[in-house]
């Protein structure tokens, strides 16, 4: 009974007029700041992954580099989303979601650009010089409307802290214990202790250990399973084309552009685009306000990239390798049916392949997480409650690896979309802000990057 009820108010907290108002702010973003995505993303990705070695790093505050930000943030967003999200996409809406989750990335990577520069700007520095900032603080301190600042920012915080248990922390424990006893007939428990001492062990350090696991963790986990599914695009090159005008083709028929207020593939596509790569739900930003950076508008950019990385690589990845299996209008689906659209091509190698990489990215997730989860505890609590939290949310790891989580499925959806109605908001009424951040940084990027060309012509 509980069950049922929780599911029709997750139906309904994703319905239409979620969906509808994360893309039109995406929209409304992308427009506002000059479709500021295609045109800065060679840099954004510069800034990620080239280190820079300059004097201004003096003036930089901060907890963690750009890029242990992102991959921190990448960590929390690269789960079981990239495997089983898509993978449910595809079987409730067709081929056709897939075009869709790429619309969601493209107009995405403008929000999660907004919300790492509000971010950014309107983070505090604690006591012990660490940062905290996200939607809690920008939603509380840039609204000139100070009472609704205020409860916007506290709603956002305790949906946050809760979710993180759910989505963030039970979830992808119970979904390792399941692929490890299936594949590996592991049982559930050794597990759950194994997952819960390693999180204890990188959780516990603060954002400090967790970047640097992250930085570490990340690329190698993402890597690993993108040449698993390039391994089979490359050895099926002639299933490529097709598969892409399915996805084409399927994104525009009837049952795409009809079928009530949203039809089911827009539906599919973009709520699990956006559960995907989480714009607009104001987790990431709580990442981006601990980089070490002198502009909001340059950790922004940084941030911006975590969509693309997310979305439009490693959940094409999975897309376009369902599709070319064609397994999608059997009865698999989730992570069943991508690890059976790999092993059509890759046999017992494409489960393992996906097996590892659910294992891997539902611990990324955890780590991810548990950081997102505390710093809104602290919001809430102060800063002598993250101890306790961070205590019980490593406990809750082992509960969740051995528990049967129906409800918790439901809940964590529910508080994830709670999430985002709070920070849209605050992204709307805050976008002057935005726009005005950015133009600052432009002009300061602007001749930068003169003064690297003049550099490498005086020395060429």
């Amino acid at each position: 009974m509980l069950e049922d009820v929780l599911g029709n108010i997750s139906s309904i907290v994703w319905g239409p007029v979620l969906l509808i108002l994360l893309v039109g702010t995406g929209v409304y973003l992308t427009l506002r700041l000059g479709f500021l995505q295609f045109k800065t993303l060679p840099y954004a990705l510069r800034l990620a992954f080239v280190p820079k070695k300059d004097k201004k790093k003096k003036k930089e505050k901060g907890d963690i580099s750009h890029y242990e930000a992102l991959t921190t943030a990448l960590a929390a967003t690269i789960g079981t989303g990239n495997i089983a999200g898509v993978a449910t996409a595809v079987f409730l809406g067709g081929p056709g979601a897939v075009f869709w989750m790429w619309i969601t990335a493209v107009f995405g990577m403008a929000t999660k650009y907004a919300e790492a520069v509000l971010a950014v700007k309107y983070r505090i520095e604690g006591p012990n010089g660490e940062m905290s900032g996200g939607p809690m603080y920008y939603l509380s301190r840039g609204l000139k409307t100070k009472w609704l600042g205020k409860l916007l920012g506290v709603l956002f915080a305790i949906f946050g802290a809760v979710a993180a248990f759910g989505i963030g922390n039970m979830v992808q424990s119970n979904s390792v214990s399941d692929v490890m006893e299936t594949t590996f007939s592991v049982p559930t428990w050794v597990t759950g202790l194994i997952l819960t001492v390693c999180a204890g062990l990188v959780l516990l350090g603060g954002i400090k250990s967790i970047g640097k696991v992250t930085a570490f963790f990340v690329p190698i986990m993402a890597v690993f399973y993108i040449i698993g599914a390039l391994i089979i695009i490359f050895t099926n090159l002639g299933m490529v084309l097709p598969a892409l005008q399915t996805i084409f083709t399927d994104a525009f028929t009837a049952s795409a552009v009809g079928g009530g207020v949203l039809g089911t593939v827009i539906r599919f596509g973009v709520a699990r685009g956006v559960f995907s790569n989480e714009a607009g739900l104001g987790s990431a930003p709580i990442a981006a306000a601990a980089a070490r950076t002198d502009y909001a508008g340059r950790q922004a950019l940084v941030s911006m990239t975590q969509v693309f990385i997310d979305t439009i690589l490693v959940c094409t990845m999975t897309g376009l390798t369902i599709v070319m299996a064609g397994q999608y209008q059997g009865d698999l689906d989730g992570a069943d049916l991508t690890t059976a659209s790999f092993e059509i091509f890759l046999g017992d190698a494409g489960a393992y392949i996906v097996t590892i990489g659910l294992i891997f990215f539902a611990f990324s997730t955890i780590v991810g997480w548990s950081y997102y989860g505390e710093k809104c505890f602290g919001f809430l609590t102060g800063q002598k409650g993250i101890g306790i939290y961070k205590i019980v949310f490593v406990l809750f790891v082992f509960i969740g690896a051995v528990a049967q989580l129906d409800i918790v499925w439901s809940l964590a959806d529910i508080m994830n979309g709670l999430m985002a109605f709070p920070n849209l908001i605050g992204l709307l009424i805050l976008s002057g802000v935005v726009a005005a951040e950015t133009n600052k940084f432009l002009k300061v990027a602007k001749k930068e990057r003169q003064e690297e060309k003049e550099a490498r012509y005086s020395n060429g």
